[in-house]
């Protein structure tokens, strides 16, 4: 199923990214690379979510670290094309165009963790967590993409709340 899902990214990106300037959007891709890898090494053993294949290719997709590999590689790329690429100028329609995002965002989410049972949750996360984050999520994009600095700069609080309130285990 997240082969379907990746998909559909991928075709949405070809109909409606940004492509003749991508490179416009290069660093803000591998700011989300970053943000995931993050994620992904400090998480490792104590995850908060973690994506299963229960449908379909699960000898493909046959753990959490092949299927991120997946989303980032192909859903991010398509993501920020199309979210940056055809970001509005107009301070109400950007509003709208951020929920939009956070909705879709936390609509997969929902429908992967309630219904197709493509990801779960541990130590405390929630679909509630989840909503929140991708309310940071998709500003912080947009923050990355116009003042880059001063997006790295603020992810660090933020990265460091996590860490402490999930109580992630860095140092052994």
């Amino acid at each position: 199923m997240h082969l379907i899902f990746n998909a559909l990214f991928l075709g949405a990106g070809l109909r409606w990214g940004d492509w003749k300037n991508w490179k416009r959007y290069h660093s803000t891709i591998l700011f989300l690379w970053f943000g995931d890898l993050l994620y992904n090494i400090l998480c490792y053993e104590y995850k908060m979510w973690e994506y299963n294949e229960s449908i379909m290719a699960e000898n493909l997709l046959s753990n959490h670290t092949v299927i991120s590999l997946l989303i980032m590689f192909v859903a991010y790329p398509a993501t920020i094309l199309i979210y940056l690429g055809q970001f509005p100028k107009e301070t109400s329609k950007s509003i709208i165009w951020i929920l939009c995002w956070v909705a879709l965002y936390s609509l997969i989410e929902y429908i992967n963790l309630r219904y197709l049972d493509l990801v779960s949750h541990h130590h405390g996360w929630t679909i509630g967590w989840s909503i929140l984050f991708n309310v940071m999520l998709f500003p912080m994009l947009r923050l990355h993409y116009k003042k880059p600095m001063i997006a790295m700069l603020v992810s660090i609080p933020i990265v460091l709340f996590f860490v402490i309130y999930f109580n992630v285990p860095i140092i052994d």
